[in-house]
C-alpha cells in the first residue's frame, strides 16, 4: 500500500474520520506533512503534552485546548479546509462515553465541510460506536524501496564503506523487510558501527533485530537456523528442490515473473529429520526461522483462539521474508468435536491465510500422523510440494553416521562405516545419533575414558530397539504414502522402490 496515495484518496473522498494504526508515528507525520503541503492544505496536530501545533500551512489562531473535549470543540469551530491529526487520542475514549459521543457527532458533521479529522494510534481496536463512522488504515512496514532509500542515505555518509555486489545489497534490504523505518535505520547504523563496513555478514545482525519483534507473541518463537546442508544427511531430492528456490525471494526472481514459494509439507517416519530440515531451509535461504506453537493459540474465551492466530500470522508477515515452522501440525489441527468447533475455526483461518497470504512467509509444516491430517490441508496452492521422509537407505545412513561423528570432532575414516551401515538398517537419523552418543558413554566410562570404537557403536546399535521394529505396523502404514505415490520422496528417486523392499514382511501381510 502507498500510504501517501491512500491518505490523499481518503481526503479527496471527504472521509471525515480516518484512524491511522501504526507504531511509526514520525513516518505517518512526514507523509501527512508532505501530502498537505502538496495540496496546500493546513495540517494541525493536537496531543496531550503540547496541545495544538500547526505543522503545515498558515498558523491557526484561536486553537487552544488542554483536554480532549475542548480539542474536539475547537475542531468543530474551525473554518476552512483543514486536516487535523490527534495523536494517541485512543487513550481519551477509555471509559469516556462523552468523548466517544463527541467524536461520533463530529464524524457526522464533518461530512458537509472541508475538514478531515485523523487519529493516530499504535494499535488496539476502535470503540464499537465508531466502527461505522471511521476509516481504519493499518500502515504496513516500509516496503523494499523505502528501505532502499534508508540504506542509500546511510551509505552516502562520509567514511561509510560498502562491500558487496548487487546481490548482497538485495539480500540485506530484503532481510530488513518487516522492520519499521526507525528499526531499519538503527540496525543498519549498528551494523556499520560494529565493524566499519556494511556487508553480507550483517544479515545475521538484522535477523537478530527481527527476533526481538517475534518475542512479542507468546505463540511464536525465534529459532536460530543453525543447521546447514552439511548437517543433514541424505534427503538429496529435498535439498535439490530447496536449492532451486534459493534465490526465489530476490528482486531478479520478481522481475522474471517467478512467484514466491509458499511452503512445503514434510510427512514421514518420526526421527527422520523433519524438524532439522526446517532449520536447514532458513539457514540455506538466510532468512529468520519462526516456530508457531499451535497449542499456545487456544484460549478459553469465544473468538480468542482465532484472534491469537491472526496476531501470530500478522507478526510472521511483519518479519517476512521468513520461514514459519509448524511442528506436528496434526496436533493443532485435530478435527475433534469436544472444543465447541474452535479447532475447526482455527483450521479454516489457517487454510485461508496459507492460500491468500501476500507476504513471503514460507511455511514448513511437519507431521508424523498422516491419518489426522485433513485432505484439504495438502492441496496444491497451500503447499508447493509434499515430501515424504522415509527410513534412510544405506547411502543416507552412511552420511548420517559421518555427520554425527564429525559433529563430535571424530574422523569418520577411523570407523568401519560399511559394517555400521549394514547393522543399522531400519534405524532413523535420531536413532543413529543416539547410537553415537551411547557409544561415547560406553567408552568414556571404561577406565580412563578411552576413544570409542566401531565395536562400541555396534554394541550401542544392538541395545537400541528402532522404531521401525517396535512399531512396525504403524511405520508400515505411514510408509504406504510413499509406496503408493501419494507424496514425493525426499531421498533419491529410486528410494520408492527401496522403501517397498524395506517394508517388514509381517506388515505387508
Amino acid at each position: 500500500m502507498d500510504l501517501t496515495k491512500e491518505l490523499e484518496l481518503c481526503i479527496r473522498s471527504r472521509f471525515p474520520l480516518i484512524c491511522i494504526q501504526s507504531h511509526e508515528e514520525e513516518r505517518v507525520i512526514d507523509v501527512l506533512n508532505g501530502l498537505c503541503e502538496s495540496r496546500r492544505t493546513p495540517l494541525v496536530m493536537w496531543d496531550h503534552a503540547d496541545f495544538f501545533q500547526t505543522l503545515s500551512g498558515d498558523a491557526r489562531e484561536g486553537l487552544r485546548a488542554k483536554d480532549p473535549l475542548s480539542a474536539l470543540e475547537a475542531v468543530e469551530r474551525a473554518g476552512g479546509e483543514l486536516v487535523f491529526l490527534l495523536r494517541d487520542f485512543h487513550q481519551c475514549w477509555d471509559n469516556q462515553p462523552r468523548v466517544i459521543r463527541k467524536v461520533r457527532n463530529l464524524a457526522q458533521q464533518l461530512k458537509y465541510t472541508k475538514k478531515t479529522l485523523m487519529i493516530s494510534l499504535p494499535g488496539g481496536r476502535l470503540p464499537p460506536e465508531l466502527r461505522d463512522e471511521a476509516v481504519l488504515i493499518d500502515v504496513p512496514p516500509p516496503d523494499y524501496h523505502d528501505l532502499e532509500r534508508i540504506l542509500e542515505h546511510l551509505l552516502s555518509t562520509p567514511k561509510v564503506r560498502w562491500e558487496g555486489d548487487e546481490g548482497t545489497r538485495d539480500r540485506i534490504i530484503r532481510s530488513a523487510l518487516g522492520l519499521s523505518s526507525s528499526q531499519a535505520q538503527r540496525v543498519f547504523a549498528k551494523a556499520i558501527v560494529s565493524n566499519g563496513v556494511l556487508d553480507e555478514r550483517d544479515i545475521e545482525l538484522i535477523n537478530q533485530e527481527k527476533s526481538q519483534i517475534v518475542g512479542e507473541s507468546g505463540a511464536l518463537e525465534y529459532i536460530a537456523p543453525n543447521a546447514g546442508l552439511a548437517d543433514v544427511g541424505g534427503l538429496e531430492n529435498l535439498k535439490a528442490w530447496l536449492r532451486l528456490r534459493e534465490r526465489a525471494f530476490g528482486a531478479k526472481a520478481r522481475d522474471y515473473g517467478l512467484p514466491e514459494p509458499k511452503g512445503v509439507a514434510l510427512i514421514g517416519v518420526p526421527g527422520t529429520g523433519k524438524s532439522l530440515t526446517a532449520r536447514m531451509v532458513a539457514s540455506l535461504w538466510r532468512v529468520p526461522l519462526i516456530k508457531l506453537d499451535m497449542g499456545a493459540l487456544f484460549g478459553q474465551f469465544v473468538g480468542e483462539s482465532e484472534g491469537n492466530l491472526r496476531r501470530a500470522l500478522h507478526l510472521a508477515e511483519t518479519v517476512a521474508p521468513c520461514v514459519l515452522w509448524i511442528d506436528e501440525i496434526e496436533k493443532g489441527l485435530s478435527m475433534g468435536g469436544g472444543d465447541g468447533g474452535t479447532s475447526q475455526r482455527v483450521f479454516g483461518a489457517m487454510l485461508s491465510w496459507m492460500q491468500d497470504k501476500r507476504r513471503p512467509v514460507f511455511v514448513v509444516a511437519t507431521a508424523n500422523d498422516v491419518g489426522r491430517l485433513p485432505p484439504e490441508l495438502l492441496r496444491r496452492g497451500r503447499f508447493d510440494e509434499t515430501f515424504f521422509l522415509d527410513l534412510p537407505h544405506a547411502g543416507e545412513r552412511r552420511e548420517i553416521f559421518e555427520v554425527h561423528l564429525r559433529k563430535r570432532k571424530r574422523d569418520p575414516a577411523g570407523y568401519n562405516l560399511d559394517l555400521l551401515v549394514t547393522a543399522s538398517e531400519g534405524y532413523v537419523g535420531a536413532e543413529i545419533e543416539q547410537t553415537v552418543i551411547e557409544a561415547m558413554y560406553i567408552a568414556f566410562n571404561d577406565g580412563d575414558g578411552r576413544e570409542f570404537t566401531t565395536d562400541d557403536l555396534m554394541q550401542a546399535l544392538k541395545k537400541l530397539v528402532p522404531l521401525s521394529r517396535a512399531q512396525k505396523e504403524r511405520i508400515a502404514d505411514l510408509r504406504s504414502w510413499l509406496v503408493e505415490g501419494r507424496a514425493q520422496s525426499a531421498s533419491y528417486r529410486e528410494a520408492r522402490e527401496a522403501s517397498r523392499r524395506f517394508v517388514p514382511i509381517e506388515a505387508q501381510r
